[in-house]
């Protein structure tokens, strides 16, 4: 059983049609990498599966439950708040922006979650965030606050936030984005380790030759449907669409 099932995704904005009709399966230890241009519908997909967002229509269930389905009048049905709890601890997110809080320690930025929403005790949780930490190489940063970090340093906190929840599936928005270019190496290199470990990851990306490399299964989105998907040989090596070819041509002069 896949540990996520998205089908027929629908969501509009305004009455613009954001995503159309978008179908993605995601097994237990895959890697999947989403690319696209600017406003495909990537980072709302991924809004939508982690209830950031409502569906308009369509099926998501992670996990074997189901967080919601299309009911008889032809729109998005949630289970109950109880559920869509429950189901909301078998994902974590990693934003582009980092969303670390600024008044707590990078130590408490890890702990809060687990010790308010699982009930950990709080020397539970400062032992698997100190742990975290020591994977991230940022064993020396648990006292420090966000504006002490660099950028690439808070993104690390918040990947460590993520994993602390001990989640199912781990989704990244645009790790990078908001990185200088030299930061954003040290994170591929936190993901790359991530994916060796066989976590499950749904990785939203600008970094084409990350995608290439790291996935297990490659998905181009445009305009709010998915284009072209395979293996990362099939969409960089062997691409059949046009619009997908277009989109990687911009990316030849890196090697892609």
């Amino acid at each position: 059983m896949p540990v996520l099932t998205a089908h027929n995704i629908c969501k509009s904005f305004g009455g613009e049609e954001v995503l159309k009709g978008i179908s993605v399966d995601v097994e237990k230890g895959e890697v999947l990498t989403v690319i696209g241009p600017s406003g495909s519908g990537k980072s709302t997909l991924l809004r939508c599966i982690t209830q950031l967002e409502t569906i308009d229509s369509g099926e998501i269930s992670v996990c074997g439950d189901t967080l919601v389905k299309t009911g008889s009048g032809g729109k998005a049905e949630y289970s109950d708040r109880a559920a869509c709890n429950r189901i909301a601890l078998h994902m974590g997110l990693v934003f582009q922006n980092f969303n670390l809080f600024p008044h707590f320690s990078v130590l408490r930025n890890i702990t809060e979650a687990p010790v308010c929403v699982l009930g950990k005790t709080k020397e539970e949780a400062e032992k698997t965030a100190r742990a975290l930490l020591q994977k991230m190489d940022l064993a020396d940063k648990a006292d420090a606050y966000p504006c002490q970090l660099s950028g690439g340093q808070q993104q690390r906190v918040s990947i460590a936030r993520a994993l602390a929840m001990n989640p199912d599936i781990l989704f990244f928005d645009e790790p990078t984005s908001a990185l200088d270019p030299e930061l954003t190496g040290e994170i591929l290199k936190v993901i790359r380790s991530l994916a060796d470990e066989h976590m499950t990851m749904v990785v939203v990306t600008h970094e084409m030759a990350f995608a290439r490399d790291v996935a297990d299964r490659v998905i181009f989105m445009a305009e709010g449907v998915i284009v072209e998907q395979g293996t990362p040989e099939q969409v960089f090596g062997c691409t059949q669409s046009e619009r997908t070819k277009a989109f990687l041509s911009r990316f030849n002069s890196t090697g892609v």
